[in-house]
């Protein structure tokens, strides 16, 4: 048992020197942990942290026992507060290629809700409750270790003062010369404070942005115009606006899963074409990575670049012209199918402005759920087709967002007849014969294989759809959110997603001649780029009359 500090005098037995020196390791080490979650090198835990060098002196400093253990308990959260925003940063920056800020808080709701899709939620429960009781161990072990070291230098008040100032003396001469320790750094370090900095000084940039905000919102080109004007190229045309979860540009280029995706893309497009159908396709820039996805919904429907959570948050808090609200302002019966959600989400109405809202609750599905995907997407499709595309019907707008290639993609639902969607029971023999997510990220290799799998799984439901509705007044349009996380598409993979045109009007392909997209659906590399906030207003631009 490790002695319970004490401001005695008595020399220290064995066990208080070992607790002694248990407790300088800690002082020592911990505090540097964020530098090591940053950087990633060992070598990084071997300096001078200033953190507990200041805790030890604000500790000689205080004469009152209650008080010094508060300063300690303090020194302790600070530390874990750093580890904590440390950890999640990296997480972060590995998941969706940005940085952790700290007014993003809420999004670590949705990260959790992926990781019980992924595990469960008995064993996602587990793990948050293993990190808290991990976090809190690690604050307690550092107020005691500040502590003990402090009492044992109250024991030699002389020696003590001398031990600490030569200490704190090495550390200002070093962080002044700037002493190197191999690659990882200077002697002298604040990994704790220049991690808690960090995340504010993050903080402080998105609140400046935000600042900038009202203004971008507001200097909108399209927001006077009347909506007899807009959208004149498509009067009469059902126009899906389809997003492919994960679809990036890993899928197509330069990665060992690109080779299936593409054979799909080749074997769609030869079946759209005999139906009569053009194809034109390009590139754009997603302001998101990994996740996150509603930020690229953001982008693309308002001409804004959403980037933070924060901005999302003020853009749909704003009156801004969307996409869906244009086409509603100028007749089109608007529909968002959004499968995943579970609870009304309001913001669909109020600012995408759709006159319907099609979710797991209201699709009617009743099979079992495949990993975040609570509904597969060819039979979210087939729903939408029958209760907005049969018969005669007003034009139709609709935003649908495909999610059977959600992260963990596992397990995968396969595609079947269209008639044989009606029956529930035969995805409980799909998901009975899928491997489960622990199964699949076992291994990279693993992963990369089943995220290929559930991209040509969402793209040839997609393409069936196309090909039953055999619509000739039909207008798709196909992008990704966002590129996969780094596992998949790797660690300096930039941020752009496929767009591809489908109609069979001709009339419609020649209003975006200008743009310069390739026929069919495989885009090169040096097809154009856009960033996904431009689409918008060249939309609008090329299918409206003139201003």
């Amino acid at each position: 048992m490790i002695p319970i500090p004490r401001a005695d005098t008595g020399a220290l037995g064995t066990r208080g020197r070992l607790g002694l020196g248990v407790a300088i390791a800690v002082l020592v080490v911990v505090p540097l942990v964020p530098g090591f979650v940053e950087h990633g090198t060992p070598l990084g835990l071997v300096r001078m942290p200033a953190e507990s060098l200041v805790a030890l002196l604000v500790l000689a400093l205080t004469p009152w026992r209650a008080l010094r253990w508060i300063v300690a308990a303090l020194f302790g959260a600070f530390v874990v507060a750093a580890i904590a925003l440390a950890a999640i940063d990296s997480g972060y920056r590995a998941a969706v290629g940005a940085r952790f800020v700290l007014i993003d808080w809420p999004q670590l709701g949705d990260a959790y809700g992926v990781l019980v899709d992924s595990i469960g939620e008995l064993a996602a429960s587990a793990v948050v409750v293993a990190i808290v009781v991990v976090l809190v161990g690690t604050g307690a072990t550092l107020a005691w270790a500040a502590m003990t070291t402090d009492a044992a230098l109250r024991r030699r008040p002389r020696r003590g003062r001398t031990a600490l100032a030569t200490v704190t003396a090495a550390w200002i001469v070093a962080a002044l010369v700037a002493v190197p320790v191999g690659g990882a750094g200077q002697v002298a370090a604040a990994a704790s404070a220049d991690s808690i900095g960090s995340a504010a000084a993050r903080t402080e940039a998105t609140l400046r942005a935000q600042a900038d905000l009202a203004r971008r919102i507001s200097d909108d080109d399209f927001a006077d115009v009347p909506s007899s004007r807009l959208l004149t190229a498509l009067r009469g045309k059902d126009v899906l606006l389809v997003f492919v979860e994960s679809y990036g540009k890993a899928a197509l280029h330069g990665t060992p899963v690109s080779r299936g995706v593409v054979e799909v893309l080749r074997e769609g497009e030869s079946a759209l074409a005999d139906d009569g159908y053009e194809m034109r396709s390009a590139w754009l820039t997603s302001p998101t990575f990994g996740g996150v996805s509603w930020l690229a919904h953001a982008t693309l429907q308002s001409g804004l670049w959403v980037d933070t959570q924060a901005d999302y948050a003020a853009v749909l808090r704003s009156d801004r012209l969307t996409l869906s609200r244009a086409f509603r302002q100028a007749g089109w019966r608007t529909v968002g199918v959004v499968p995943s959600n579970i609870r009304a989400w309001n913001e669909g109405r109020e600012f995408y402005g759709f006159d319907a809202l099609y979710d797991t609750r209201n699709l009617g599905y009743r099979g079992p759920k495949f990993g975040y995907a609570r509904v597969p997407d060819q039979y979210t499709l087939k729903r939408f087709a029958d209760r907005e595309l049969a018969g005669e019907h007003p034009p139709v707008m609709a935003e649908i967002d495909l999610v059977s290639s959600h992260s963990p993609w596992a397990p995968l639902p396969s595609l079947v007849e269209w008639g044989e969607l009606e029956r529930d029971a035969i995805f409980d023999r799909q998901i009975g014969a899928s491997r489960n997510a622990a199964e699949v990220w076992e291994s990279p290799a693993t992963v990369r294989r089943f995220y290929a799998d559930s991209i040509e799984y969402s793209l040839g439901s997609l393409f069936s759809f196309v090909e039953r509705v055999d619509d000739p007044e039909l207008v798709v349009i196909v992008l990704g959110d966002h590129q996969p996380n780094a596992i998949v598409s790797g660690e300096d993979a930039d941020h752009d997603v496929p767009v591809h045109v489908i109609a069979k009007d001709p009339a419609v392909l020649e209003a975006i001649a200008a743009w310069g997209w390739e026929d069919g659906l495989h885009p090169d590399a040096t097809a154009p780029v856009w960033r996904m906030d431009e689409f918008r207003d060249r939309f609008f631009e090329a299918l409206s009359v003139a201003r």
